[in-house]
């Protein structure tokens, strides 16, 4: 299996994807839904979450909801058996919060104090924005000097960060396809991600620093394919177990846990695959922009 040797085939299905996930942008963007899910955290807005204590359609809450504030809501079951509500909107005055309470005590007879409210500011949700593309900027730069320095080699840093970026990018598409809520999880799934997928980069390159001194003779492009096949099973195995742990999480978890498992689920699938088929493509890529086959050549 020549990983390298086919590196042409592995780039053009990232690009697919991530294409697809942009298109779904793209596509939501044009029917005013925005380009992604985005929670009151991100947009302000106000929440509310109750225990009817019996089953509801969400179109009776979405009826009720129109008829205080003269415009729809986001309205979703949560909780195990199916009886709680969320319901997130814009920003609603004092009077609002009032009137739409009294209506579903009224309508599900359950008291006041069984309805819990809260609003979040512009000014809050633009902050929420900025620290979040922060973090992520922060940790990327971060991990590019890390693993430059432990390597000295830049060109292992650029292919790892371009491989993280790849990982995030398909995560924002599984948030754009599936339309999760963008809220606070978010920030803790990509970073999530971004450490699981660069701790499986750096399995490679230690392996690679290691086949350098027992095959001088080959050429940078053996060398990596190499090390890539003696890795790829220690890869494949660590995924498959915090996979099987994620996932039950999202089969077993509440609608909050899935909202949260089901990105890192994806970020785990896809931080293998750029472990295994792409970050070692990348260095070879950039080792051949150096100055051909002379420098493809594995010094001791």
């Amino acid at each position: 299996m020549d990983i390298i040797k086919n590196k042409k085939i592995y780039f053009a299905i990232s690009i697919i994807v991530i294409l697809i996930g942009i298109g779904f942008m793209v596509y939501n963007y044009s029917k005013d839904n925005g380009l992604f899910n985005y929670d009151i955290q991100f947009v302000g807005g106000t929440s509310f979450e109750a225990d009817l204590g019996k089953d509801f359609d969400n179109s009776e809450i979405e009826g009720i909801v129109s008829e205080v504030i003269g415009e729809n809501a986001q309205v979703q079951k949560i909780g195990t058996d199916g009886y709680s509500v969320s319901i997130k909107t814009k920003a609603l005055d004092d009077g609002q919060i009032v009137e739409l309470k009294k209506k579903l005590c009224e309508k599900y007879g359950i008291e006041d104090k069984e309805i819990s409210s809260n609003t979040v500011g512009a000014t809050i949700s633009g902050e929420m924005q900025e620290k979040a593309f922060l973090a992520v900027g922060i940790s990327c730069i971060a991990m590019l000097i890390y693993v430059s320095l432990r390597f000295r080699d830049f060109k292992i840093g650029a292919s790892c960060i371009i491989a993280l970026l790849h990982d995030a990018l398909i995560v924002l598409a599984c948030y754009a396809i599936f339309r999760i809520p963008l809220n606070n999880s978010f920030i803790a799934a990509i970073l999530t991600v971004l450490g699981y997928s660069i701790n499986a980069s750096i399995v490679i390159f230690d392996r690679l620093r290691e086949n350098k001194k027992r095959y001088r003779s080959k050429n940078s492009g053996e060398v990596m394919n190499k090390s890539i096949l003696q890795s790829m099973r220690r890869s494949i195995y660590t995924s498959l177990t915090t996979f099987f742990t994620i996932a039950s999480l999202y089969i077993f978890g509440v609608q909050s846990v899935k909202e949260f498992s089901f990105p890192i689920v994806v970020g785990i699938i896809c931080g293998t695959y750029s472990s295994v088929f792409l970050v070692g493509s990348l260095w070879d890529m950039f080792n051949s922009f150096k100055g051909g086959k002379k420098n493809r050549t594995v010094k001791a």
